[in-house]
């Protein structure tokens, strides 16, 4: 017979059905707390908080954190004064501050009047910085030494103070000041000798950020450096927190996903998964780029309405619209996508534009040639020869073709200059992306067209 392959999922239900919450208990010990989040919050409402008091406190307070918001505001909610503060106090800084920015008010207010009041001032102070700032994705929890320690004395400290902080791995030293003048990594401690001091063995070249530096800047530093966590200075260049490399990695998915949404005309509204959003949400979201694409549209009408006439004079030319439409939007979505894509990693500035435009001006020309040899060859054979349409003449033909290459042309520009003048004016260049400029494209396109048929057909 075949065996039947058990779920986690199931596994967890049968026992919590039968019960059996001492072989629960050892099931749920030995699961990742990213894969018990998930378990969470498949599982009945009623259910979560009979599971969440059978987990260690540890355990429980890193499952806490990877749950979606509705598990932990139910959590939150059937928790004890005594239950929730267990659960602040085993959380990092920068995990609570997350958690807290996601819930409504009168949580907010239970969650800070149960926590330490150390770690309420340490919230605090992480709250007070902007959404989007390396400030607001930092953690206070980090070790510091001091230059004139000696390596035996960095580890002591370490072992001593090491146990609440988020990574030990990389160490900073400060000055009396709290200035940063260097790093050390627990590697550099076990390979120095023990009467080393930590001057003579730090990095003193530190990269850092600042606290108002935007959070997708920070991210790119850890992708460029491969660090494990960056430190956080203010404008006295004094260290104040920490990003580690999971805080990156969440702002890189965030970044991404706001690009995306942005690119494909949706106002960035949740970082909710997509079952988890309501209709009325997600129609929020995308009603209000759709009314002004709609509305923008409006001026490819007033082209063709003012170009009635040669529309009737030569029908056949109402046929190529949608194709030399959907090329140039594509050609200028190739573009904006590219340069979009080199923008957000860093590679090309505001000042590259000339050498930006000068690429994609060759481009779009071996483009244009190309598709335009392509068309013509269509034309003649398909849609002359096989259709015997004999409306398609060597002067249509010839309208379309230069049409097509105009049309690229004039797109890859409009696509690789608007994205880096919206980074200019201080905008996302996401905004300047496919539907935007398509829209653009659409009325040039038309525009280019009528004028080319008019000169070369007499019409």
């Amino acid at each position: 017979m075949e065996r039947k392959t058990v779920t986690p999922r199931e596994m967890i239900e049968s026992l919590l059905e039968g019960k059996k919450y001492s072989a629960l208990r050892e099931v749920l010990n030995t699961m990742n707390p990213v894969d018990i989040a998930v378990i969470f919050e498949e599982i009945q409402d009623e259910k979560i908080a009979l599971l969440f008091r059978l987990l260690p406190k540890e355990l429980a307070a890193d499952a806490f954190v990877e749950m979606d918001e509705e598990s932990q505001k139910i959590l939150i909610h059937g928790f004890s004064d005594t239950e929730l503060k267990e659960v602040i106090d085993e959380l990092y800084v920068d995990d609570a501050v997350d958690i807290i920015e996601e819930m409504p008010a009168n949580v907010v207010k239970r969650i800070l009047r149960q926590a330490d009041p150390d770690v309420r001032k340490q919230i605090n102070e992480i709250l007070k910085y902007t959404d989007d700032s390396a400030g607001s994705i930092m953690t206070t929890e980090f070790v510091v030494l001091r230059p004139m320690m000696t390596v035996e004395e960095a580890i002591k400290r370490i072992r001593r103070t090491g146990i609440d902080k988020e990574t030990i791995y990389t160490c900073y030293v400060c000055d009396t000041k709290s200035t940063l003048v260097g790093i050390i990594t627990i590697k550099d401690l076990l390979l120095a000798g023990e009467d080393d001091t930590i001057e003579s063995i730090m990095t003193t070249n530190v990269i850092s950020v600042n606290t108002l530096d935007d959070q997708e800047e920070v991210a790119q530093k850890f992708n460029k450096y491969n660090f494990l966590a960056l430190p956080v200075v203010d404008k006295e260049n004094r260290l104040v927190g920490i990003v580690t490399v999971d805080d990156a990695i969440d702002v890189m998915e965030e970044e991404v996903t706001e690009d995306i949404q942005k690119m494909a005309a949706i106002t960035p509204t949740t970082d909710k998964p997509y079952d988890k959003i309501g209709v009325f949400e997600t129609y929020a979201s995308r009603i209000p780029w759709l009314l002004i694409l709609m509305i923008s549209a409006t001026f490819t009408g007033m082209i063709i309405a003012s170009f009635e006439s040669a529309l009737a004079a030569s029908v056949v030319l109402t046929a190529f619209i949608p194709m030399l439409m959907d090329t140039g939007g594509n050609s200028g979505s190739q573009a904006s996508v590219t340069i979009i894509r080199s923008l957000s990693l860093g590679e090309i500035e505001f000042k590259d534009i000339f050498k930006v435009m000068f690429k994609e001006a060759r481009v779009s020309l071996l483009c244009g040639v190309t598709l335009a040899v392509a068309n013509f060859i269509k034309m003649m054979l398909v849609d002359r020869m096989l259709l015997n349409n004999e409306d398609i003449t060597l002067a249509v033909a010839l309208v379309v073709c230069l049409t097509l290459i105009v049309t690229i042309f004039f797109a890859k520009l409009v696509g690789c200059t608007l994205p880096l003048f919206a980074k200019k004016l201080g905008f996302d260049p996401a905004v300047m992306a496919s539907p935007f400029i398509t829209t653009i494209v659409d009325a040039i396109s038309l525009f280019v067209y009528f004028e080319i048929a008019t000169a070369v057909l007499k019409i």
